[in-house]
């Protein structure tokens, strides 16, 4: 019994991938936004986050099997832990905007992209994070 909590507290402390600690230090607070007619979490990014915008990042992560028109969603947390289903923050997340669509990935799958950053505090149907023009690296 021991074994296996050690085990999970080692896994749960490992190291984040490159990328994610970035987006760790973004506060949100609550906003209403009329035209949904409900509340969401709106990022507030610091001086050094926002001179980052439309630079080049690299982010590694778990693949979430909620695709957009034209991008993924990739978590620094697998998919039962992750935002949507296990009450991580909008900082675990960042939406993915491929140039060329992988033909397919699976639930959890980890994946290493690259691209332009796009920081997003207005937009509720767009992650916080955006990575644009991104590639799959292999």
């Amino acid at each position: 019994m021991r074994f296996i909590l050690l085990l999970i507290l080692v896994v749960m402390a490992g190291p984040k991938p490159e990328g994610w600690q970035l987006f760790e230090k973004v506060t949100f607070k609550p906003k209403y936004f009329e035209s949904e007619e409900a509340y969401f979490e709106v990022p507030t990014f610091d001086k050094k986050l926002k001179s980052l915008e439309n630079t080049e990042i690299t982010l590694s992560g778990y693949y979430i099997p909620l695709d957009l028109d034209s991008a993924i969603v990739i978590s620094s947390l697998p998919f039962s832990t992750c935002f949507f289903c296990g009450g991580a923050g909008p900082e675990t997340v960042a939406e993915v905007q491929l140039k060329t669509r992988p033909k397919a990935l699976l639930p959890d799958q980890i994946v290493k992209v690259k691209g332009k950053l796009k920081l997003n505090d207005s937009d509720v149907t767009h992650m916080n994070f955006i990575l644009k023009e991104a590639t799959l690296i292999k």
